[in-house]
């Protein structure tokens, strides 16, 4: 692993979530990086070409806002949709977080890309997180013509919990006869939060997420409830068939590595096309850090191109 991931590793784990009283926790759930020269070069920008639209849409109890991503001068139809939902343990997390992957997927898939920010935990619990993504998915779908983009033409995305919850959005939507999704894009999803994969103590002081760091968020997300339901914990979902092709992304020093590689064995036992990648020598997280982690360019290309591919109908 490279030095200056390690380096960064010891720096975030100075502000670690299992080690944060409620005060502190509310202080970080209000406090945003946005963009400045600074911020932009250690962890990249607003990718050139796109147009930012911030509104809201509908959750499971009101409104929860999200952020449009418009590749400029893509008005002659309707493009594809991509619903992206962040992660940071459904506990952390906004909107500005997901700046750099969904304007470079608006601008190399030439989709619009919709990111919800949902409500977070420990003051709104599970299944909060899982409905608003469901019931803002459902409705940017319905309002395809005001969005200019093609319902018939959908993909999901997230990572580590917002890969989750893209997982969970893509069962819902199968269960509930909702929008049809084309693509699940999950990045170093979380979908065992019983935490039984051997990566979880292999990996247990890993840099940016440590064991500890996942028990202490899905903590605060469950509250208590049964980590074994499918729409917390998708690999417990006991029939998998009729779900999105899927392209799932791993990190080798992740403590929910094998969250991943199981959930896409069991994807692909249930029919589901699935494509694995496990990118080696990156920590869990990399994806935020394009300027510190080798890998952190390579994984949205790999992500943009099935994407692309998926939903210009090639399969």
């Amino acid at each position: 692993m490279d030095l200056r991931v390690r380096v960064l590793g010891r720096l975030l784990g100075r502000v670690s979530i299992s080690s944060m009283d409620e005060q502190r926790l509310r202080r970080a759930q209000h406090q945003s990086i946005g963009h400045n020269p600074v911020t932009d070069l250690l962890l990249d920008g607003v990718a050139r070409g796109v147009r930012l639209t911030d509104g809201t849409a509908r959750g499971e109890v009101g409104p929860v806002p999200v952020r449009t991503y418009r590749p400029q001068g893509a008005d002659g139809g309707p493009l594809p949709l991509v619903v992206h939902f962040h992660g940071d343990g459904w506990t952390l997390g906004n909107l500005d977080s997901g700046d750099w992957p969904c304007s470079n997927v608006a601008a190399s898939v030439g989709a619009v890309v919709v990111s919800v920010d949902y409500r977070l935990a420990p003051g709104h619990r599970w299944p909060a997180a899982a409905e608003d993504c469901y019931a803002a998915l459902v409705d940017v779908v319905g309002r395809a013509a005001e969005h200019g983009v093609d319902p018939a033409r959908v993909a999901v995305m997230g990572d580590s919990a917002g890969g989750n919850l893209a997982a969970v959005v893509s069962l819902m939507a199968r269960d509930r006869s909702g929008p049809a999704i084309a693509h699940q894009g999950l990045v170093y999803p979380s979908v065992d939060l019983t935490m039984s994969g051997p990566s979880i103590e292999e990996n247990a002081s890993a840099p940016i997420l440590t064991e500890a760091d996942c028990l202490a968020f899905r903590d605060h997300y469950l509250g208590g409830h049964d980590p074994r339901q499918p729409y917390a914990s998708p690999l417990f979902a006991e029939d998998l068939t009729g779900l999105p092709s899927a392209l799932v992304q791993v990190a080798e020093h992740a403590p929910i590595r094998d969250d991943g590689t199981r959930y896409a064995a069991a994807l692909r036992r249930a029919g589901v096309p699935v494509r694995l990648t496990e990118y080696v020598g990156m920590p869990h997280g990399f994806l935020a850090f394009p300027r510190l982690c080798r890998s952190a360019p390579q994984a949205p290309a790999e992500l943009c191109a099935e994407q692309a591919r998926v939903l210009a109908g090639r399969g």
